[in-house]
């Protein structure tokens, strides 16, 4: 296949550039900030006691259950009756207005905020389904790691944009605002940016064709079609080690993504204004990162890429359960934007590359993404739970070590199956 126009291109990464602003603004900075500031150390939500950062991680684990368990039967209706483009407007309607609906949470409304963050939080894993699915159908495999670290970027410039707005408005509260209102506005705003940027996707993604004739039972269908994909990863020995690293990898790293701004609030007390402006700067490395993952992926290759990073995710973990000052935060901050950016678009286009082809690319992408929000759930609901029985964050820290070395050993693996497969390939040219 030929790499699509530049046009479209543009338009498919630009849903990054609108939907990032809430993973990378809200759930990163603004809001597990707001919500330690407006929530007791101790809180009670639906007739149970819950350390306030737990339930938090808690609320985010559900969102990506709800959205594991939903996305394969998504994926098949868009596969099969061809509306794929409408699921991600759906979702995008979701996720913008619940994240909008955040500017009237305070701390007389606990399951006001928990609710619509969760809802929120669906909104932006269900589009990245369907927008992530679109890549191996725009894109020919050569084209796949520029393009998607192209997305990537574009999500890291956006949300740094729209955080430096935010920023301002907390420091400066110009117009009179006071209190919470800059933050309770910054909400407002990411849910305008995401749903007013998608529009340019909307309008230039191409409309999907239906793969085959459906049942008519949308439930049984999803989970059939995660059935066959399974099936047919189970014969692909590269990309079946692949995913199971990804899967152990992705709890690590999503994880720290995910409460690394709690970590920093929670246990070092950093201001709330040099919190933001590090992340402003993890944002703006990330852009690097991205950028360079993808051109050392053309010279060395994305397993070995992939393989080098997770080491340093390793040294991450290590050295943030060790951390005790405000530089050590920063310093390991700029770390982390390095391989932020790199690890998750390389991972995307890895998978679009080792996949088979297929016109069910959104039952492929479901399944993948099924695999990390899993993987999500489980190191999100391991990070609360340490954090719940034992009270201290460093402990949950080090625990995610222990994922990044069962992912290490299995994309190791899968680089072996990879470097054997070439090598007989090439005996048997030359005999």
């Amino acid at each position: 296949m030929q790499t699509a126009n530049k046009k479209v291109i543009n338009g498919w990464a630009m849903y990054d550039w609108a939907n990032s602003v809430y993973n990378l603004v809200i759930t990163t900075t603004f809001f597990p900030i707001y919500f330690l500031a407006v929530t007791k150390e101790k809180v009670s939500f639906l007739g149970m006691n819950f350390v306030n950062s737990a339930l938090y991680n808690y609320t985010m684990a559900a969102a990506f259950l709800l959205v594991a368990i939903a996305s394969p039967i998504l994926s098949s209706i868009a596969d099969t009756r061809g509306n794929k483009k409408n699921f991600l407007v759906f979702f995008t309607l979701l996720g913008s207005i619940s994240c909008s609906a955040l500017y009237f949470f305070n701390d007389t409304n606990l399951a006001w905020g928990v609710v619509f963050f969760m809802l929120a939080t669906m909104g932006y894993c269900g589009g990245l389904v369907f927008y992530n699915s679109y890549l191996p159908e725009i894109a020919a495999p050569e084209d796949q790691d520029s393009v998607s670290a192209k997305g990537f970027a574009m999500g890291y410039i956006g949300s740094v944009i729209l955080q430096l707005i935010g920023f301002a408005l907390v420091i400066l509260k110009p117009f009179g605002l006071e209190g919470a209102k800059p933050v309770q506005i910054t909400f407002l705003m990411v849910g305008i940016w995401w749903l007013g940027f998608a529009q340019i996707t909307f309008r230039t993604l191409p409309v999907s064709k239906g793969a085959a004739k459906h049942t008519g039972n949308a439930l049984t269908e999803g989970f059939t079609e995660l059935k066959k994909v399974y099936a047919q990863v189970k014969l692909m020995p590269i990309l079946k080690r692949f995913l199971r690293g990804f899967f152990f990898y992705s709890m690590g790293v999503q994880t720290v993504m995910l409460a690394a701004t709690i970590f920093g609030s929670k246990v070092l007390k950093l201001p709330d204004s040099n919190l933001i402006a590090t992340v402003v700067i993890i944002q703006v490395v990330a852009i690097l990162g991205a950028w360079g993952m993808a051109k050392l992926s053309g010279i060395y290759g994305n397993l070995r890429v992939i393989i080098s990073v997770i080491v340093v995710w390793i040294m991450i973990c290590v050295a943030g359960y060790m951390m005790q000052t405000a530089m050590h935060f920063y310093l390991l901050a700029t770390a982390v934007g390095l391989v932020m950016g790199g690890i998750q678009s390389l991972s995307r286009s890895t998978y679009a590359k080792l996949m088979p082809e297929t016109k069910d690319t959104a039952s492929f992408f479901s399944y993948y993404d099924v695999t990390e929000k899993l993987s999500i759930v489980i190191g999100m609901f391991s990070f609360a739970y340490i954090d719940d029985i034992t009270n201290n964050l460093r402990n949950s820290v080090l625990a995610l070590v222990v994922f990044f070395v069962i992912g290490l050993i299995w994309v190791v693996s899968a680089l072996l199956k990879q470097n054997q497969l070439e090598q007989e390939t090439l005996t048997s040219v030359k005999a």
